[in-house]
């Protein structure tokens, strides 16, 4: 017993180290202090408050005012940055009304003050959801995106969707522990989602995202990008290929981070290594090269 305890505590100790170098700390002023760095770099940031699947609905209507005033603080300051919000932090594990609510409120702020909202995409079960109401409000706020996820098997058809009503897409690959009936399992295949979803983003949508690491996704969307247009932005997480990010800008492409910050680091770390073995190598060696 003691010795799965001490493992316990060792694994945990680890994490927190790992989870350093991905989340910029406790605090929205850490986050800010990140956002300035990056911004000397001219790459933007993406603050998120970690938090998910929230149960309480007071609980969510204080995650939709504290994202309020973010966006007030970030005008505030003159950072460039906008924020990436999850769908049941605000509500839509207990009621789609609230979720829908709580974002009218905070896309309300947004547009207020010239800033862009980012929606992520949680587990299977919210997708459906999370898309209806992102197309309903895409319908009232043109400053909202949504992430799609490559290793749905569904996403061809998501993209398809979304393009048709102007939706701005932010491509990633997925982090969630999903069934293979589902989801593709294999790096091959996943990759190969990526790309063909992504080939359909360039030919037909505008301001979107093509968030990844992974370096021949990346040229390839480089090489898109000189055949369609340029009207689209890499995003990469906090902490990871950092020289990368820079040499994408010396380019002249846009870059975007993903900035989160809060107290919930435990599932996102989690998530994050659980999503491909290779975020561990490439948190490595970002460690040691940048």
């Amino acid at each position: 017993m003691q010795a799965a305890t001490d493992l316990a505590s060792l694994w945990t100790g680890l994490l927190q180290r790992i989870a350093k170098h991905w989340i910029a700390g406790e605090t929205f002023e850490d986050a800010m202090d990140r956002a300035k760095k990056s911004n000397a770099h001219n790459i933007r940031g993406i603050i998120n408050l970690l938090g998910e699947e929230i149960t309480s609905p007071e609980e969510t209507t204080a995650a939709a005012k504290r994202y309020t005033e973010i966006l007030k603080e970030l005008s505030a300051s003159g950072i460039q940055s906008c924020i990436s919000v999850k769908p049941t932090q605000l509500g839509l594990a207990i009621d789609k009304s609230l979720f829908k609510d709580n974002l009218f409120a905070i896309l309300s702020s947004a547009k207020s003050m010239g800033n862009f909202v980012w929606l992520d995409i949680e587990g299977s079960s919210f997708t459906t959801d999370t898309i209806d109401l992102y197309l309903e409000l895409r319908k009232s706020f043109d400053n909202v995106g949504i992430a799609i996820q490559a290793y749905l098997k569904r996403s061809e058809k998501d993209v398809d969707r979304i393009l048709d009503l102007g939706g701005a897409i932010r491509l990633c690959k997925g982090a969630y522990s999903e069934s293979p009936d589902i989801v593709y399992k294999r790096k091959k295949d996943i990759d190969s989602n990526y790309s063909r979803l992504m080939r359909i983003m360039f030919e037909r949508g505008k301001g979107f995202a093509i968030a990844t690491h992974d370096e021949k996704l990346i040229e390839e969307a480089a090489n898109l990008s000189s055949i369609h247009h340029s009207d689209f932005e890499f995003e990469m997480l906090m902490g990871i290929r950092d020289k990368k990010k820079i040499e994408l800008v010396e380019r002249g492409y846009r870059m975007s981070e993903y900035i989160p910050f809060g107290k919930s680091w435990w599932a996102y770390s989690v998530r994050r290594i659980r999503e491909h073995k290779s975020n561990v190598f490439l948190l490595a060696r970002s460690l040691i090269s940048g």
